[in-house]
């Protein structure tokens, strides 16, 4: 059983889906970087993305619709740099924490295969590096 089913992907290319609401925030993500670069006159040097492991989208996915989106921006040539978000779940049965192995939820103290999801599935603009800004 995959963690959760969203049956309204869009294909990117033969082997890169997307879903609407994925799309919606890589948009959004893209809105704040503009917004923030315009507030702030300075060109941006690199994004970080804070990116949950069962946020069920990949990097790749998120780069190409990515350089799809920002082509003629001012943030088009900024990388885009990813912080993985390990995933923690709480079986709703007997209650311990655990990291979902293989993606898959089913409690190693219990056997159940029902749980809250505490963590791993962000997807979210973490920090914008601008070009004056020392490293």
């Amino acid at each position: 059983m995959r963690l959760i089913d969203r049956p309204e992907e869009v294909l990117l290319s033969p082997y890169l889906l997307i879903s609407m609401r994925q799309l919606d925030a890589i948009q959004s993500i893209l809105a704040k970087a503009l917004r923030k670069a315009r507030e702030s006159n300075q060109g941006v040097r690199s994004l970080r993305i804070a990116l949950g492991e069962i946020a069920e989208i990949d990097t790749a996915s998120i780069q190409k619709k990515w350089d799809e989106l920002s082509k003629g921006t001012p943030v088009e040539r900024a990388p885009l740099h990813f912080r993985f978000i390990k995933a923690e779940v709480q079986c709703m049965a007997c209650f311990e924490k655990y990291h979902p192995s293989d993606g898959k939820i089913h409690c190693p103290y219990c056997g159940s295969y029902g749980a809250k999801i505490l963590s791993g599935e962000e997807f979210f603009l973490e920090s914008i590096e601008f070009d004056d800004e020392q490293t």
